[in-house]
């Protein structure tokens, strides 16, 4: 779905796998997609030149935006919050990124280790559709395909 040679963003989609459950959460309707890369910057300081500076690998964070298609988002995050108030072990869950490329090709990018926040679970008006928004954090991403 490349336009010109360009990614548009409707060239993606997301896939969420639940490790609790150990099922595949299909998520209806995702609107958007964000993953920032987070780091740690060490700052070397040597005595015979200019400063160098290291970028280390912390993990990655993002938002995956949703227009509320069913009730699929919220009985998963009912049953996270369940899961934990019950005693219960909360396993990390992993996201799929699958992307085509402007050639033709297809790329996947899995988020490992990955926890959820319900930012905004929605605002309910007449005449208008209800928006939701799930922030997330991962320890590593990795190409898978």
């Amino acid at each position: 779905m490349p336009v010109n040679n360009f990614s548009v963003g409707a060239d993606a989609s997301i896939d969420l796998y639940d490790g609790t459950s150990q099922a595949i959460i299909k998520i209806n309707a995702v609107t958007g997609f964000d993953a920032k890369q987070m780091t740690k910057r060490i700052d070397v300081r040597p005595l015979d030149g200019p400063p160098r500076f290291l970028e280390l690998p912390q993990g990655w964070e993002g938002t995956l935006e949703v227009e509320r298609a069913d009730g699929v988002l919220d009985d998963w995050i009912a049953s996270l919050e369940t899961a934990y108030y019950s005693g219960g072990n909360v396993a990390a869950a992993s996201i799929t990124q699958t992307i085509t490329e402007p050639d033709g090709t297809t790329k996947q990018y899995r988020f490992d280790k990955a926890v959820f926040k319900l930012t905004d679970a929605g605002s309910w008006k007449a005449d208008a559709s209800v928006k939701m928004k799930l922030d997330w954090a991962a320890s590593t991403r990795k190409r898978v395909v």
